[in-house]
């Protein structure tokens, strides 16, 4: 198996975290009316069992979903609790007056409604950059301590290494806080990313 990445085409795996968090941000806007704005301030190659030590202690709650198309593997959107409660309350907003009377149910329905809207800008995306259809299966809800759920996922890839994009997501009248992981089957990503053709002014 081969994971070595043309160096010309380094630039494409910082592009393709741009692209997707564009998508989010331009998701969460459209479900604000404000103008969200999502920043990738970190892409990196990260040895899955090292994932645990990035991470901020404390429980995650987010979507997982699996990509049917290349580069296969699984997307991940994470919020921390605080920030669960706020995509609640936004979700929602036009549907209760008093946040205390949310069951359970519809809190989680909102965050995975959120948490899908996010990956299908994110991996949207993806197949601009790429030149292709992605399609993703039904959005899988997730609640656990973020290591876990991180190092869960990776395992259902069986690649040593995972894509993992530290982001900062901003929308002014909301301070939410979501996490991006990505999971490509990474020798699918590779030729990928290997057969883009590269620009030469």
């Amino acid at each position: 198996m081969t994971l070595m990445v043309d160096i010309r085409k380094l630039s494409f795996i910082n592009e393709m975290a741009k692209v997707g968090t564009n998508g989010v941000a331009d998701n969460m806007s459209k479900l604000t009316g404000e103008n969200a704005q999502m920043e990738v301030t970190k892409t990196n190659f990260v040895d899955v069992d090292d994932i645990e030590t990035q991470l901020d202690p404390g429980k995650r709650v987010g979507v997982r979903v699996r990509l049917l198309d290349p580069p296969h593997g699984h997307i991940l959107i994470l919020f921390p609790e605080a920030s669960a409660k706020k995509i609640t309350a936004i979700m929602l907003s036009d549907v209760v007056d008093d946040m205390s009377d949310v069951s359970g149910k519809m809190a989680r329905s909102a965050v995975e409604e959120m948490g899908n809207m996010m990956a299908s800008g994110f991996i949207d995306g993806w197949a601009d950059v790429l030149g292709r259809v992605i399609d993703i299966a039904a959005p899988q809800l997730v609640y656990a301590p973020g290591g876990d759920i991180v190092t869960r996922t990776a395992g259902l890839g069986g690649d040593d290494l995972a894509l993992f994009f530290d982001s900062d997501l901003t929308v002014p009248s909301y301070q939410i806080e979501a996490e991006i992981y990505a999971f490509p089957d990474l020798e699918e990503f590779v030729e990928m990313v290997n057969g883009i053709e590269v620009q030469t002014a």
